[in-house]
């Protein structure tokens, strides 16, 4: 996993008048916990965070956090942050410090490649459950995503958390058994793509997903 240097200010006052003056002035209020260390209260850029964050790693990237007037940089990661539901803007942001020593659990993206059979000649849909699942590893071995190859999926198929490859330093924590994707049998994905108000084509030249019950993620 990428490191990215993200340089931040610290901050005294606390409070919602301080933090909407804060994001007036481009700055987003944040907390830095370390391990058995007092919480430090900071502010970061909101376009250092954005770059940070739009690494490959997104916001899985290992950061090395600069306080100004500190020199000594704390390896951290994205733990959690708000988002402003109306403006879509993250208004908090929490870095929790790790060490690169200790594996750490992490969230990572599924990736879909290859047409399945069932879809290209069966007129199947291809029928997403999950596009993320739960890693450990040491934070510099967190993988940006896992790719799962489909092409082999027929009608009816079914692709599991098992089926998934990862580097043996990597530990994929979810059930082994949970289903990532399937392929809908044509019958099946008419009425899939009928509830969203769309007609199944017959043979579609790339996968067609529908049925995703994953909520979307606030990031």
């Amino acid at each position: 996993m990428e490191r990215v240097k993200l340089e931040v200010k610290p901050r005294d006052a606390a409070g919602s008048r301080e933090a909407r003056r804060l994001r007036r002035s481009g700055l987003i209020p944040a907390v830095l916990y370390g391990s058995g260390k007092a919480a430090v209260s900071i502010a970061v850029d909101e376009h250092a965070l954005r770059a940070a964050v739009g690494t490959v790693a997104g916001l899985h990237a290992v950061l090395d956090v600069v306080i100004e007037g500190h020199k000594q940089p704390h390896v951290a990661i994205v733990k959690e942050y708000e988002l402003d539901k109306v403006k879509h803007v993250v208004t908090h942001v929490d870095f929790q410090e790790i060490k690169l020593t200790e594996r750490i659990e992490s969230n990572v993206t599924v990736t879909f490649e290859g047409t399945p059979v069932g879809v290209k000649l069966g007129g199947g849909l291809l029928d997403v459950v999950t596009r993320e699942v739960t890693v450990s590893a040491l934070p510099t071995d967190v993988p940006d995503h896992i790719a799962l190859n489909v092409e082999e999926l027929e009608v009816g198929g079914v692709a599991h958390v098992s089926d998934l490859q990862v580097p043996d330093n990597v530990a994929i924590l979810d059930d082994p058994d949970e289903v990532v994707c399937s392929v809908l049998a044509p019958r099946v994905a008419e009425v899939a793509a009928g509830e969203e108000g769309e007609e199944a084509p017959a043979a579609p030249a790339e996968p067609e997903v529908v049925g995703e019950r994953e909520a979307e993620s606030e990031e």
